[in-house]
This record gives structure tokens, C-alpha cells and sequence, in this order.
């Protein structure tokens, strides 16, 4: 595997710890500076709000000046929103900080190209190896975000959370200098004669139309019921100590198969691990509807990281043969926008979705969506399913 592939990694683990410090105190911050209970959570929006909208231009802006060149502006607004937030924080403006972390919100959408760039950093026949290498770096993450979280509270004697976007702005700041030393491929001029295909045509191919409903519904049903787990597991008598320890193992659900899903793709085929994924995800939902226990969502976590896993990975892999190189930008592009366009509603939905329709509903409404991408995989032709 090539050295800028495993440079890539742990970018990836760097961006992912980063995602999940946030994750532990934006709502906290927001709860602090917020003068109404509707703005808790305008940080956290703000967030999503960024990293929506800065996918589309991240996929085009790479494809002009390289990955390398996008790589670091991505850095560097990170770095800029760390400094933005953290001004938020002494002056305990909401509105500042809230823009703090758009900014970081771009900076992560334009760290999600790591997995796209590892593609062009190899041999077709490492693709799905290197897709996993890039996305095991979130084990690393799942060990350094949350202890992050923690070791950073005294870092900041008037604020105690200060000390996260401080230790945020060196993850960053350590990023950018990896990404400087790392050999990554120069942007190569597309060819003009080379026709690019509009959105209604690129969609009419089943491949493209299933690996993207794939990441999408995948990443969607993840977040929906990651997001929601904890509200459920409180209404259901759990306490906080088993409700970190179920999230845990779902992070490490998430990304500990990362390890070897490209062996399995290569093995067995990138269809058949989307099918796999699949059926994670509809046994979760059957182990939530079992019960209310803590083994019941211990299962039902670990299950629904695994079914993320296998359907984003295996995703990401169908996406590449989507697409002739002069698309390449515009496929990338779309493909990321909707699949975390698809996760930021999945985060927004939980929290009414628990309190309106209850944890059995929420999880009943998630089956048809599987069974969804279940029947686009399976529709696949015989040539498309062999071409991956």
C-alpha cells in the first residue's frame, strides 16, 4: 500500500477526532451561550450547515488545483474556525461561535475527498484496500476524541470548554503539516473534448443511482438512531455510564471492520458486502425492537456501526465505476452532499422522532429505506455487479 495512503489514514483519524470532540461539547457550549432552549443546538446546525455546503465546491476546487491545494485550504478554514469559536467563547457570543464552527464544518467537508483521494493514490486493485485503510483511522479516533473531550477540560482555566478548541486547533494544525509532506497526485487537466454527462443522465445508470442511495440511506439510518439511542436508553431507565459504553462499541462498530471490509469486497464482491450491510442494518432494527434492555441496544449499536460500515465502504468502492474522469468532480461532488445531506436530517429527525413516534416507530419507519437499498443492489445488471 502506498505511503500517501496510509498519510491519508491518519488524516482521516485526525478529522474524525476532531468530529467526535465536537460531538461531545457542542451541544454542552451551545446549552452555556444559548439565551433561548430553540438555539442549543444552532452550533451543531451551523456545523452540519458547513459541511453540506462546501461539498460540492471542495469535489470541483481539487479537481482545478490538486488535492494536495485543497487539502490544506481545508486545514486551514479549520484552523480559522477553531480561532473564531474560541473568540466565541470568551465573549460568550453564540452568534460567533456558531460561525466558529460552520467554518470548521467546511473544514470537514473537505476532509471527507481523503477516501476519494486515496483511490487516485493507488492500483485499481488496491481501491477497496485503501478505502478501508482510510476509514479505519476512525478506531484511532474513537480512542482520541472522547479522551480529548476529557483531558482538555483544565487546559482552559475560565472556560472548561475552551480547552477542546484549543486541542481541535492542534489536531488541525498537525493535519495540515501531514498533508504538506504527504506525495499526494497533482491535479491532471480534464480533457474538454471529453463529454461530461448532465445530472439526469449520470442518474440513469443503476450503478450510480444504487451505490448513492446506498451511502445515503446507510449514513442516514446510522445517525437517525445513533442520535436517538441516548434519549431512548434515558426514557427507558438506563444511566449515563451504559449509555456511553453502548455508544462506544457502536463507534467501534463503525469502524473496526474497516480492517479487513476491503478483503471482503475483494473476495466476495462490492455488491455483496452493500447486501451484508444490508442485513446489519435490518438486524439492528429487529434487536431494538426486541427489547428495551441494555444488551438489547448494545446488540442493536454494534449491528447498526458494522451495517454502516460495510454500506458506506461499500458504497464509496461502487461509486468509482461510476464515472469517466472528466465527471469525476461532479459524481464526488453530489455524491457527498447527499449523503450527508441525508445525516444531517437523520440528526435533526431523532430527537422529535423519539419524543413523537417513540423508539419501536422510529425504528419500523427505518426498515422500508433498507429494504430500499436492498432491492437497488439486487437490480443491478450481471456487468455492472462483475465491473465491481
Amino acid at each position: 500500500m502506498p505511503l500517501t495512503v496510509w498519510g491519508l489514514a491518519i488524516a482521516q483519524a485526525l478529522l474524525s477526532s476532531g468530529n467526535i470532540l465536537l460531538v461531545s461539547v457542542s451541544a454542552l457550549i451551545g446549552r452555556y451561550l444559548a439565551a433561548e432552549p430553540w438555539l442549543i443546538t444552532l452550533p451543531v446546525a451551523c456545523q452540519f450547515l458547513g459541511l453540506i455546503l462546501s461539498t460540492l465546491p471542495a469535489a470541483h476546487l481539487m479537481q482545478r488545483l490538486g488535492r494536495k491545494s485543497g487539502f490544506v485550504l481545508g486545514n486551514l478554514v479549520g484552523l480559522l474556525g477553531t480561532w473564531v469559536a474560541l473568540q466565541g467563547l470568551a465573549s460568550t457570543s453564540l452568534a460567533l461561535f456558531a460561525c466558529g464552527t460552520f467554518l470548521i464544518g467546511v473544514a470537514i467537508g473537505v476532509g471527507q475527498q481523503y477516501r476519494f483521494a486515496a483511490l487516485e493514490a493507488c492500483d485499481s486493485g488496491l481501491h477497496a484496500r485503501a478505502i478501508s485503510l482510510v476509514m479505519a483511522g476512525g478506531v484511532l479516533a474513537a480512542v482520541i476524541g472522547p479522551n480529548l473531550a476529557v483531558w482538555s477540560r483544565d487546559w482552559y482555566p475560565d472556560n472548561p470548554y475552551g480547552g477542546a478548541f484549543y486541542g481541535l486547533f492542534g489536531l488541525y494544525l498537525v493535519a495540515l503539516l501531514l498533508i504538506l509532506l504527504l506525495p499526494l497526485p497533482v491535479a491532471r487537466p480534464v480533457d474538454r473534448a471529453e463529454a461530461v454527462r448532465s445530472y439526469r443522465e449520470l442518474f440513469r445508470q443503476p450503478l450510480l443511482l444504487a451505490a448513492v442511495a446506498s451511502g445515503m440511506i446507510g449514513y442516514g439510518i446510522m445517525v437517525l438512531l445513533m442520535t436517538a439511542t441516548p434519549l431512548a436508553m434515558d426514557h427507558h431507565q438506563h444511566d449515563f455510564p451504559a449509555t456511553a459504553s453502548v455508544i462506544q462499541w457502536h463507534v467501534l462498530g463503525m469502524f473496526v471492520p474497516s480492517f479487513f471490509t476491503g478483503y471482503l469486497i475483494r473476495r466476495f464482491t462490492t455488491r455483496r458486502v452493500i447486501l451484508w450491510g444490508c442485513s446489519a442494518l435490518a438486524l439492528s432494527v429487529a434487536v431494538n425492537l426486541s427489547g428495551q434492555g441494555y444488551w438489547h441496544y448494545w446488540w442493536g449499536l454494534l449491528l447498526l456501526g458494522v451495517g454502516w460500515n460495510f454500506t458506506f465502504i461499500g458504497a464509496t468502492h461502487l461509486l468509482s465505476f461510476s464515472y469517466r474522469p472528466a465527471e469525476k468532480a461532479k459524481v464526488q461532488g453530489i455524491n457527498e452532499f447527499l449523503v450527508f445531506g441525508a445525516a444531517a436530517v437523520g440528526s435533526l429527525f431523532a430527537g422529535q422522532g423519539v419524543v413523537l413516534l417513540g423508539w419501536s416507530w422510529l425504528n419500523l419507519l427505518s426498515l422500508p429505506w433498507i429494504l430500499l437499498v436492498f432491492a437497488l443492489i439486487l437490480r443491478l445488471d450481471r456487468r455492472s455487479a462483475a465491473t465491481a
